[in-house]
């Protein structure tokens, strides 16, 4: 009889069976097998909050089929993935097979390579309780919200509400942000902005007005700019102040999940759900020419910096023998964890350093070798040496007044031949300066007044809200793919371009959920129950205790809520269509039913006229006298159409927009791309255009 390996998916399954090899069997449950039905709360507040799991629909005969397994082989290992979540599959598996938690049938696997596979099978263990519990706790707290808050909200606002921990945090970080622009008063303010020429020099450099020696001056108006202006009138310009420095600059940490999804979105367009996908399958395994089913990452949920010292000695050697010793450090980088990180598996890295991306390219799809690219130029960067810059700063005095120049020269590139993290606002560096000296004088070649408003704060992008739920401790990294999937999929929140916009719908439920929920949308709250649940994987504090401390509150404060807005409904602007109903005059509204939205009058039910929902984009269809409607295949893909469809047979996967072709007047179609591309519709025509500013 073989033993059994039991792992979620079965990409991994092919990878850990070539590493295993006979005597072992290794089969895949597909995720999870037993969980929370769907269409009933199932967990008994009464008697501690006792789950009510059953066999997850549809998975009854494979479930079977791991039973069949377990009875026929010598012994069964539950290898699912390192984490909270992966040691409740196991648990719950465990249950379904009949099988102690306390032997040791419990493995894991921190990467899946020879060497990664055979050290979890050297070291089982018995499934951790303390892991299990943090996952119920979660699971039922989040279950609790969702299935006491969702249906007050559907009742009150609109049909098919959803309200959860985190969803409904960051939806109202969102609006927060979105009121802060709002409220927002632009100042006007002037810069006065030069540009110099050395002696002996055609080079000339930019500068910019300071104030004084007694400090800086602020420049409000054009009067102020002026004035300045005119005294500058025939001034001499001398450097009366100049340092030089070297600036060195250090590579960034290895990833963590947050910064992958973070770094993923600036540099790839990548949205969370698509780099935890991608990463996923880069971990599990892909068949590699000439190596078979090897996975190329470690585990990719994990917010510990740490490296094991093989990967940093294989990093050096790598370095070493590509770029030379001058682009190592003078000691190997170990990396400081965040204090209240749980540490449990390395950074995210390469498990074989040694394996370039451009050597595995063919190998994989695009998207599985843009982020191991990503994922291996960050790895090895942090174990290259320093950025080397000289760094000029000058004081050019002109009378009472002072401008100031800074710049600098890459002196050895260091790490950065490799790569360099995105930033989210661009940081603004001056470039080289030409030679300067001391009491050099300065001829003027321009200078100008220049008006200027504060701007507000920019609205998040995916990134930059990764970044502000990790700050607060809003969640975990491996929770915000889903949570922003959510929260846009349920329209609370859009997306405009790379920005996220809260929608109508996300700002009443927000305000309404402030005003009658503040706890479930308090930022400090939220985080301080993730800390509880840290407390609870760590066997600090019992999870039951946990949920009944949560629970008392948040009852009381529905049952208030549902007893004082009793009769109440909020309308919402945005449901107001402009089509008129034909048969009594009224506006026509969007509604929500169970199959998605359509057209109806609100008279109902006097009058009950409906209306199938068709939103068009502005453009004429290229084929007859119809509009341009927009789409969505089964999957949920966006294509275009024609309203006359099915007279017009007019389709397409690139958007027809408003502009004419100047070359033949026809359709000009818009294919999505970091640098969106406009080409005719008319195949011999040729025409084409790159839209640079997008």
């Amino acid at each position: 009889m073989s033993d059994l390996v039991i792992v979620e998916s079965p990409a991994k399954a092919k990878t850990i069976k070539k590493y295993l090899g006979p005597g072992y069997e290794v089969i895949a449950s597909m995720g999870h097998v037993r969980d929370l039905p769907e269409n009933r709360l199932s967990v008994d507040i009464k008697k501690e909050f006792k789950p009510k799991y059953e066999i997850i629909k549809g998975k009854e005969k494979l479930v079977q089929e791991l039973k069949d397994q377990a009875e026929n082989s010598e012994k069964v290992f539950l290898a699912t993935d390192p984490d909270r979540e992966g040691e409740a599959i196991s648990w719950h598996l465990a249950y379904i097979l009949d099988l102690s938690t306390e032997e040791k049938n419990r493995v894991t696997f921190n990467e899946i390579t020879r060497h990664g596979v055979e050290e979890g099978m050297a070291h089982p263990r018995g499934i951790d309780l303390n892991l299990v519990n943090a996952q119920q706790a979660r699971r039922i707290l989040d279950r609790l919200v969702g299935y006491k808050l969702s249906p007050f909200l559907s009742q009150k606002i609109r049909r098919g509400l959803s309200a959860g921990r985190v969803q409904s945090v960051a939806v109202r970080i969102i609006v927060d942000r979105e009121e802060e622009i709002r409220a927002f008063q632009p100042e006007e303010y002037w810069s006065i902005d030069a540009k110099f020429v050395p002696q002996g020099s055609r080079k000339a450099f930019p500068a910019s007005f300071y104030g004084t020696e007694e400090g800086k001056l602020k420049i409000s108006s054009k009067e102020e700019a002026d004035n300045i202006l005119a005294e500058l009138e025939g001034a001499e310009y001398r450097i009366v102040k100049l340092k030089k420095g070297t600036r060195r600059k250090s590579p960034a940490p290895p990833f963590i999940t947050s910064t992958l999804q973070q770094e993923a979105s600036r540099k790839l367009g990548f949205q969370a759900r698509r780099t935890m996908k991608a990463a996923q399958e880069l971990y599990e395994g892909v068949e590699v020419e000439g190596m078979g089913a090897v996975g190329l990452i470690t585990y990719m949920r994990t917010d510990s910096l740490r490296l094991s010292e093989d990967a940093i000695h294989d990093a050096s050697e790598y370095i070493l023998e590509r770029w030379g010793k001058k682009y190592l450090p003078d000691a190997p980088r170990h990396f400081k964890t965040k204090a209240n990180a749980q540490d449990g598996h390395e950074a995210i890295r390469p498990t074989m350093p040694n394996i370039s991306p451009d050597q595995v390219k063919d190998s994989l799809t695009g998207d599985q070798y843009k982020l191991y690219k990503l994922i291996w130029e960050r790895f090895i960067a942090c174990q290259m040496a320093n950025c080397l810059q000289s760094t000029t700063q000058a004081d050019i005095q002109a009378g009472k007044y002072l401008f100031k120049a800074s710049g600098y020269t890459v002196t050895f590139d260091g790490f950065t031949v490799l790569y360099e993290e995105g930033k989210d606002d661009e940081e603004a560096l001056g470039g080289a300066l030409p030679p300067l000296e001391k009491d050099m004088l300065l001829k003027l070649k321009e200078i100008a007044g220049n008006q200027h408003f504060t701007q507000p704060p920019p609205r998040y992008t995916e990134a930059s809200l990764i970044k502000a739920l990790e700050e607060n401790g809003i969640g975990r990294p491996s929770t915000y793919a889903a949570t922003i999937s959510t929260i846009t999929g349920r329209e609370y929140v859009v997306r405009d371009g790379k920005a996220l916009k809260p929608t109508e719908l996300g700002e009443v439920t927000t305000k309404l959920m402030k005003e009658r929920f503040p706890k479930i949308v308090n930022i400090k709250f939220t985080a301080q129950v993730e800390k509880e649940l840290d407390e609870v994987q760590s066997g600090k504090t019992d999870w039951v205790q946990t949920l009944d401390e949560f629970y008392g509150d948040f009852e009381k404060t529905l049952k208030t809520a549902k007893e004082e807005m009793e009769g109440v409904k909020i309308q919402l602007k945005e449901d107001e269509t402009d089509i008129i109903c034909e048969k009594c005059g009224r506006r026509m509204v969007i509604k929500t039913g169970r199959y998605g939205k359509f057209i109806a009058c609100p008279g109902y039910p006097e009058c009950k006229n409906i209306k199938k929902l068709v939103t068009e984009n502005g453009a004429d269809c290229p084929k007859c006298d119809g509009k341009v409607v927009v789409k969505k295949t089964k999957k949920g893909r966006t294509f275009y159409g024609c309203s006359n469809y099915p007279t017009c047979d007019f389709v397409s996967w690139d958007e027809p927009t408003t502009e004419k072709c100047p070359r033949c007047g026809k359709t000009l179609l818009k294919k999505k791309g970091k640098k969106p591309k406009f080409y005719c519709i008319t195949p011999d025509c040729g025409y084409e255009k790159i839209e640079e500013n997008e």
